[in-house]
């Protein structure tokens, strides 16, 4: 069982959702998001999901793509992403870790070079948000062949006739974008929720996770009702975005995991 099954499991059983954080590498700078990348689990964290810096992120709203600036600014690459979940893994062995990014890097570097690398380092899984299921030979076949999980996004305008074939190869879990636009953008109502894991639950027996626009304790609780998992992304950015130094930067974005953790775990008490 991979430490995605396993997690998800585990808080199945606790019924409970996953709190799936996302942060850039680099940002803002190598050692402060290594201090942020080994904080988090302490801080809540159940899933942390890990940016690849690039370039032309299009998929991501303003605070991503700034922080995908501020980290390609400060040198950091694909490398030193990998060398980043190395050095999270010399004292966390538990906490699933996926790489989330867009494969002109990937390719870049070299598909086997880059599978073989993510494995040796730790990485658990992959979200490639450029990469449809028509190209599944370019990545996802063989990174699942080699034991790395490849989790699809879905969106509100996947429609019944294209889910299967987008849920086709999929695992670890499924990422539920709740709203149709970029990275940090707005959030979906309730009923639009309820409606679309109820949809997806028809399609799939992975774990649903949930993201785009929570940013909140409360909103996070809401979601964590209806889903397997709560992914926090740009509201943690923005506390780094928004502090004068490293330490600044640090604590807020632990002590912000640290409330969206409790309003998770208390979400179906």
């Amino acid at each position: 069982m991979s430490r995605l099954q396993s997690r998800f499991a585990e808080l199945k059983e606790q019924n409970r959702a996953a709190l799936v954080t996302f942060v850039t590498a680099g940002d803002p700078h190598y050692d402060a998001s290594l201090a942020i990348l080994k904080g988090l689990p302490q801080a809540g964290a159940d899933v942390i999901e890990l940016g690849m810096p690039f370039t032309d992120p299009m998929a991501d709203g303003p605070a991503i793509q700034l922080a995908n600036i501020r980290a390609l600014e400060g040198k950091q690459n694909l490398a030193k992403t990998l060398q980043m979940v190395r050095e999270f893994r010399q004292q966390d062995q538990t906490t699933p870790l996926v790489l989330m990014g867009y494969f002109n890097p990937i390719h870049h570097y070299g598909v086997p070079r880059f599978i073989a690398e993510a494995r040796e380092s730790g990485v658990d899984g992959l979200i490639v948000v450029d990469l449809p299921p028509e190209h599944n030979a370019d990545l996802c076949d063989p990174a699942q062949a080699a034991g790395l999980d490849f989790i699809r996004l879905t969106t509100p305008t996947t429609d019944d006739k294209r889910l299967p074939k987008v849920l086709d190869g999929s695992s670890g879990f499924v990422y539920y974008v709740s709203v149709a636009g970029v990275t940090g953008a707005g959030s979906a109502t309730v009923e639009h929720v309820e409606q679309a894991v109820a949809r997806l639950r028809r399609h799939t027996d992975l774990p649903i996770s949930i993201g785009f626009g929570i940013r909140t304790p409360e909103h996070a609780a809401t979601i964590a009702r209806l889903a397997d998992g709560v992914v926090v992304g740009s509201a943690l950015i923005d506390q780094i975005a928004s502090a004068e130094n490293d330490q600044q930067a640090v604590d807020g974005v632990l002590g912000l995991c640290a409330q969206l953790a409790e309003g998770v775990r208390g979400a179906r008490c």
